[in-house]
């Protein structure tokens, strides 16, 4: 696909996978500190009129952004076609209102300056708490992925007879979700924020479900005051030992260990963010949308019944076998050993044949 791939530092097992999986090139760049702190930069590779992609995942992010900051704009003065960001854990989202007077609404200060630097943004499960849409403050391209479905496929293969149990009512448009996914039932805790470190939570109504093993899910664990309480009130209910799924592992200080430590069965993060925890992988998940995005969908094609031609968007995840020719209403049949009628009658072959892809 004539991609270059460029992971900054602790970023690389992700990244490795990423550009295998999307048969691309690693990039070579050199960066470290001089004494006093500033950053040396140096891309190796030959990167002229070649799409980029950069993987930085932005937990922590002050010691990352500049530099991300610089790496973009020298890729910018060696003269790339274009560079996408793919942040897994995009930072600065959750402070996105004026909650007191003179307070700086980070999220549209990032947002502005993360635009300014790259075309295209790849995240998953952004804190999109107070926002339907990035577009409210990126004036790029975002494109959102979600881990609910491989947090649902990794719950049915490994938690039998599972309740999801989501936090606080942020957390229930997308538990509610990973429950259907999983075709296990879920409910959804309140919860009231008395400080940073300060959280009371319902007690769960569980009678009906102490032969369940609770599985708590969250986007962002951070300081894990919310789940460490939910889980002394399941104790208390005399429910099991429950699984923490958390999308990003942000664990701030000690909180890992406080978790563990409050009588969890379990702690499974997605790999957004490297941690012990990790155990959901989310490469092939980015894979899959850089790839369809490097795709081209359009074809003309032609009827080899009637001669009319037509072009059509192809389907991204498929092979389309049957194709109705809307001018002689017959239905046309690839040709002997082609995967689909596009690949035998159109002008451009079917996304699977493009990404070198298995077809059906």
């Amino acid at each position: 696909m004539g991609l270059i791939i460029f992971s900054l530092p602790g970023n690389e097992a992700l990244a490795e996978s990423i550009t295998a999986g999307i048969k691309g090139e690693k990039g070579d760049f050199v960066l470290r500190q001089f004494p006093d702190g500033e950053t040396y930069i140096r891309v190796l590779s030959n990167v002229d009129d070649k799409k980029v992609i950069i993987i930085c995942t932005l937990h922590q992010p002050d010691a990352k952004l500049l530099p991300l900051l610089f790496l973009c704009n020298l890729l910018r003065d060696l003269k790339v076609k274009s560079i996408c960001l793919v942040a897994p854990y995009l930072a600065y989202m959750r402070q996105d209102k004026q909650f007191n007077p003179g307070e700086a609404v980070t999220s549209q200060y990032f947002a502005k300056l993360l635009s300014s630097v790259v075309d295209r943004l790849i995240a998953i499960d952004p804190h999109l708490h107070r926002r339907v849409s990035m577009k409210e403050i990126y004036s790029i391209p975002c494109e959102v992925l979600h881990a609910a479905e491989l947090i649902s496929e990794w719950i049915k293969h490994n938690i039998p007879n599972a309740i999801l149990i989501g936090p606080d009512s942020e957390s229930e448009q997308w538990v509610s979700k990973v429950a259907k996914n999983a075709g296990v039932p879920f409910m959804v805790l309140q919860k009231i924020r008395h400080g940073d470190r300060d959280v009371e939570v319902s007690f769960p109504q569980v009678e009906r479900f102490k032969n369940h093993i609770p599985v708590l899910v969250d986007d962002i664990i951070s300081t894990a005051r919310t789940m460490i309480e939910t889980v002394m009130h399941l104790k208390n209910a005399g429910m099991k030992p429950p699984v923490c799924i958390g999308v990003h592992a942000v664990f701030s200080e000690n909180a890992f260990d406080e978790l563990k430590k409050s009588g969890v069965g379990k702690v499974i993060t997605c790999n957004t963010i490297p941690h012990s925890s990790n155990g959901i992988d989310i490469a092939a998940l980015i894979c899959s949308t850089i790839s369809i995005d490097e795709a081209e969908l359009k074809s003309t094609i032609t009827c080899p019944l009637c001669g009319h031609q037509k072009v059509e968007t192809m389907p991204t995840d498929a092979c389309q076998y049957f194709y109705e020719c809307e001018n002689c209403k017959k239905i046309v049949k690839p040709k002997k050993g082609d995967c689909c009628v596009y690949c035998s009658y159109g002008t451009v072959k079917c996304p699977p044949k493009q990404l070198e892809t298995t077809c059906c």
